[in-house]
């Protein structure tokens, strides 16, 4: 078994009480006073994940938040358990990109250069 590494960049799941929540990102760092990760609630992955799969418009997106320890419930590395795929895995077999590659970070927290942003304009027919 890995040691439980949670450098910037790791994806992990956060389980939230007061309201209950799971969310989903990458780590952006860990202290004392509680978690910012780059991430979205649960209940929208699969949605974003077939957002990107299909190369629509960007309408669900990841954001930088920051839970106070005092709503931590739990945080877990995504790591796949058993037959059961990560998020990340989940996201990489279904949109055939890397979480790291859409959202232009490299592994471990590294700014790679930033993904190309869809919009409207990017709809053919349309003047850029």
């Amino acid at each position: 078994m890995d040691a439980f590494e949670l450098t910037p960049g790791t994806p992990i799941v956060l389980y939230l009480h007061t309201p209950k929540e799971k969310v989903w990102g990458l780590l952006v760092s860990l202290s004392p006073a509680g978690v910012i990760l780059h991430g979205l609630d649960l209940v929208t992955f699969d949605e974003w994940m077939r957002q990107e799969a299909r190369g629509d418009e960007r309408l669900i997106d990841l954001c930088t938040i920051f839970y106070p320890m005092s709503r931590l419930e739990r945080l877990e590395r995504d790591d796949a358990l058993g037959t059961l795929p990560s998020y990340a895995e989940r996201f990489e077999r279904e949109v055939g990109r890397s979480v790291f590659d859409v959202l232009g970070v490299r592994e471990r927290g590294e700014r790679a250069s930033a993904p190309r942003r869809r919009g409207a304009s990017d709809r053919p027919g349309r003047p850029h």
